[in-house]
């Protein structure tokens, strides 16, 4: 199995032309039909739409000081892959017997084992695949919350509170569009685009999205790169959780807070769901996403010691089996693989500091 590769001169990128590539890529789309409404209402996938140039004001103001002075990647995860690591998550993959699926880029896995902050083992499998994520990318309706919270632009109140954790927890659409408007659509893309978590980036096939309202109406714009209405790859969601884990999200202080609005989802299903019989001491942040085939999962899990982060997108009648099966996985795979106290990683061996 091969994943999904990363060109290193794309990666490596100087400021300036990534500057380039997001000026010239950048293109949102518009006028999309009406969805149906399910956990995630229906994607906007295949319809052709005509394209408008991106040119938010503020965001060419940060691009232009990143091509000057660059924003620090905290989440670098293409240059942190861990090649053993690598092939024992890939070795699981095939013994599940999920080989074609992932040649057939209907499903992508990311797993970072952040148990030592300072060498974070990270593996992924089409790592950059854009698919339809359904309710997944609410999280970052989530980060765009608490931006507008740490300004002082929003409040913090009992109110929002219930509002943001009936929009993760319970998934609920109703609570997702109506913080997308307190919000702003624009405001939520400013986000995901900014050189300081480029959650959304053109040089890597895209990322995290959110153009439409969690309803039948509402769209503002589709992906710029794939036409996607809430859309996600593996890599940059699991960047999400990189950057909240390590307290990178807004400030220290307000990660922990997204992290409790994260905790104890309602929805019994995929990971959790899988995690409950297998491992039910571990405890999960999560947020998932389903609308027919499309199933999707992503999850910062801590359990015996160890804490990991997963993420996976699937487009197939048993994506959800295929979840399920994968976090039982990869949860025996970390604590299988984890590094003894006092010892030091030599390949796949373990040797005393």
């Amino acid at each position: 199995m091969t994943p999904a590769s990363t060109s290193s001169a794309t990666r490596e990128s100087s400021p300036l032309v990534r500057a380039a590539i997001t000026s010239v890529t950048l293109l949102l789309l518009t006028l999309s039909p009406p969805a149906l409404a399910d956990e995630a209402p229906e994607p906007d996938i295949l319809v052709p739409v005509p394209a408008a140039v991106f040119s938010d004001p503020e965001l060419q103001k940060m691009w232009a000081i990143d091509a000057i002075a660059p924003f620090e990647d905290k989440a670098p995860l293409w240059s942190m892959r861990d090649p053993e690591f690598q092939q024992l998550v890939e070795a699981e993959i095939e013994k599940l017997g999920l080989d074609d699926e992932v040649r057939r880029k209907q499903l992508s896995l990311a797993v970072v084992d952040v148990t030592d902050d300072e060498h974070p083992r990270f593996a992924a499998i089409n790592g950059d695949l854009m698919i339809y994520a359904a309710s997944l990318p609410k999280i970052a309706v989530l980060l765009a919350a608490f931006e507008l919270i740490a300004q002082h632009k929003m409040d913090y109140d009992s109110e929002t509170e219930a509002l943001l954790k009936n929009m993760i927890r319970r998934s609920s659409n109703s609570a997702t569009t109506e913080m997308m408007h307190r919000v702003g659509k624009e405001t939520i893309a400013r986000v995901l685009l900014s050189p300081r978590y480029r959650l959304y980036d053109p040089a890597h096939n895209g990322g995290l999205w959110v153009g439409k309202d969690y309803a039948k109406s509402g769209t503002w714009k589709r992906d710029p790169l794939h036409s996607i209405s809430h859309g996600a790859t593996v890599i940059q969601v699991a960047r999400f959780y990189y950057l909240l884990h390590t307290g990178n999200l807004v400030t220290p202080k307000h990660s922990e807070m997204m992290l409790e609005v994260l905790a104890d989802s309602a929805i019994n299903h995929k990971f959790k769901a899988a995690l409950a019989v297998a491992a039910p001491e571990a405890e999960l942040f999560r947020k998932s996403g389903s609308w027919r085939n499309y199933h999707s999962d992503s999850a910062l899990v801590k359990h015996k010691g160890r804490t990991y982060i997963l993420v996976a997108l699937s487009n197939g009648e048993e994506g959800k089996k295929w979840l399920g099966d994968i976090a039982v996985s990869m949860d025996a795979l970390v604590l299988r693989t984890a590094k003894p106290p006092g010892l030091v990683s030599r390949g796949l061996r373990w040797l005393k500091e």
